[in-house]
């Protein structure tokens, strides 16, 4: 039996002499790892802003099951801009993300969990390092490992593979279809890389400016992507 954990409820944004989309209906169900998929321009990353509430939708509604009280996001984004000289580990960069932060008084719990995600993301042997001297793939496993503190129910991964390259991509998707099948995590993943989209998602969403498609992965078709990138 299937349980929503967000709704799009005839989402429509626009801006002052530009439409983004409209009429978007689509529901995603708990444990659901669905790809974003579309050229640039269309509004994806629009579309996650509004799923977070930083941006107000035109009309529409975007709707959270039970309630958005009661569903934990956790955001990773392609890239943050952290100056070479940023001076937190990348393990006090991870303990962030605990309410009402404060080294270095973190509970017992705390630092236990710490400890777990580092090890789940494969940090471990550089959770010392200042996160300004990491690489692009290090920082992006550490933004990951950020958003897993608060243990979320829905994980939005925005674009936040486009940099890496092959092997690191591979690693971190691994890891975020684990926790998606072990542990039920909810994926939206925005990308424009339709092989890793066919090979870890089960549901997609195709933007474009002719409009929206959804459905099952397996029966997006190239015929689909071509006119996605073309309309």
């Amino acid at each position: 039996m299937t349980e929503p954990i967000i709704a799009l409820d005839h989402l429509t944004v626009s801006f002052p002499g530009h439409p983004v989309f409209s009429d978007l209906n689509l529901t995603v169900n708990r444990g659901d790892f669905l790809s974003i998929l579309g050229p640039n321009g269309v509004g994806k990353t629009t579309l996650m802003r509004t799923i977070l509430h930083q941006l107000k939708p035109t009309s529409g509604r975007v709707v959270y099951y039970p309630s958005r009280r009661e569903v934990t996001v956790g955001y990773v984004p392609q890239f943050r801009n952290i100056d070479p000289e940023y001076p937190l580990s990348i393990r006090n960069f991870i303990e962030l993300n605990f309410p009402g932060f404060r080294l270095p008084w973190l509970s017992r719990n705390e630092r236990l969990t710490t400890n777990a995600i580092i090890q789940q993301t494969g940090l471990t042997q550089i959770e010392h390092r200042p996160l300004g001297e990491a690489s692009g793939g290090e920082k992006q496993k550490a933004y990951l490992a950020q958003a897993l503190v608060e243990k979320p129910d829905l994980l939005i991964l925005d674009e936040s593979t486009a940099s890496l390259d092959p092997v690191t991509k591979t690693e971190l998707l691994d890891l975020v279809k684990r926790l998606n099948e072990t542990s039920g995590l909810t994926v939206l993943f925005v990308t424009h890389d339709i092989p890793m989209a066919r090979r870890y998602s089960n549901r997609y969403l195709m933007m474009s400016k002719g409009g929206t498609e959804s459905g099952r992965i397996q029966d997006l078709s190239d015929q689909q992507v071509w006119r996605s990138d073309h309309v």
